[in-house]
């Protein structure tokens, strides 16, 4: 061959004969990922928004999920939630539902509504009734609506200093053994306050309120307490099916999960055979094939409407479907949770 002649294709690149680099001792550095202030994100975001196409209905999709996020971070809720609301109401397939029950879910845990939150996670569960996680969730926030009302109980036990007899010659026609029904007994206590000495009964009037929340947190505490039962004995019964598949970090974090339910259920004053009851009614669903299905189910792409029926439309429906075998079993004729709240004059 000729010098200075080169076969097609049998140039070297210079880098083919530079020294390797020597490796470095040690883990590598971490990852950090780029972050900025949440005002300048969701400048960021909104710049993007306004440039996007409309028919870009995936990257819109995205574009508003971080917007309310930072919102979020901004302590601007309420924004947050409309923007969350608008991509349910738009929301066309399962995937799409779930993230943004997520959002809302993130975003009502930010404001500290509890009652919000559970009611997302009954829709999460509602959607993917096998997830553990979102179990889990759900019992630790009705264990926080438990200590709610615990708080209330007892802020409604210190306050409830008029005595019986004050409270009968206030309301004279209050009868002895009267159910209180909310709200419709503060209008006839309101009546009766206004036709004598206004400032002594609105007095009685504010502990007869007292006194109606106070036997209100001591019906509602036990039954929130079964509901946190219940929801954490399912999550330990859908982590004791799937930890056989597990491996890894996987699965020392489904045994360590585990554990730490058992470590609360201590804390529950439920009978063994009550136990044994919630469980079979909480597990009475769980079977592989189910399990299978749930994981490897096609995301269903519907319209709006047709979706929103996948989901409950209450918290009501939700306890209704998972709990009332439960509450029904102490008491068919009368719920045993649900006592008659009465005062004694």
């Amino acid at each position: 061959m000729e010098t200075g002649c080169w076969l097609l294709g049998g140039e070297f690149e210079d880098s083919v004969f530079e020294e390797r680099r020597e490796r470095q001792l040690g883990p590598p550095s971490s990852y950090i990922a780029k972050r900025c202030e949440p005002q300048k994100a969701l400048q960021e975001y909104s710049s993007i928004s306004e440039k996007l196409p409309s028919t870009n209905f995936a990257m819109k999709r995205d574009v508003q999920e971080g917007q309310a996020r930072c919102l979020v971070h901004l302590g601007r809720h309420e924004e947050a939630l409309e923007i969350a609301t608008n991509l349910e109401n738009k929301a066309t397939n399962t995937d799409h539902l779930t993230t943004v029950l997520y959002l809302q879910f993130a975003i009502c845990s930010s404001l500290q509504n509890l009652e919000k939150t559970i009611f997302c996670l009954q829709k999460l569960i509602s959607l993917h009734p096998f997830n553990p996680w979102n179990w889990g969730k759900l019992a630790e926030a009705y264990l926080n609506r438990g200590l709610t009302l615990s708080a209330s109980f007892a802020s409604s036990q210190e306050q409830n200093t008029l005595s019986d007899k004050t409270l009968k010659s206030c309301f004279p026609h209050l009868r002895k053994d009267c159910l209180l029904c909310f709200p419709e007994m503060s209008s006839v206590f309101s009546v009766e306050a206004s036709s004598g000495d206004n400032q002594k009964n609105e007095k009685a009037l504010k502990n007869i309120q007292n006194r109606v929340a106070e036997e209100r947190a001591a019906v509602l505490l036990p039954e929130t307490q079964m509901k946190a039962c219940a929801s954490f004995i399912r999550t330990r019964l859908l982590l004791q099916l799937a930890q056989s598949q597990q491996t890894s970090f996987a699965l020392e974090k489904n045994l360590r999960t585990q554990q730490e339910i058992e470590d609360k259920m201590k804390g529950f004053s439920f009978k063994e055979d009550t136990l044994l009851l919630i469980a079979e009614v909480m597990g009475e669903d769980i079977v592989p094939e189910k399990i299978r299905d749930e994981v490897h189910t096609e995301v269903k792409c519907v319209g709006p409407e047709a979706l929103s029926a996948l989901v409950i439309a209450s918290s009501k429906e939700f306890e209704d479907r998972w709990f009332r075998k439960i509450k029904d079993h102490f008491c068919p004729s009368e719920n045993h949770f649900h006592t008659e709240i009465k005062i004694l004059v």
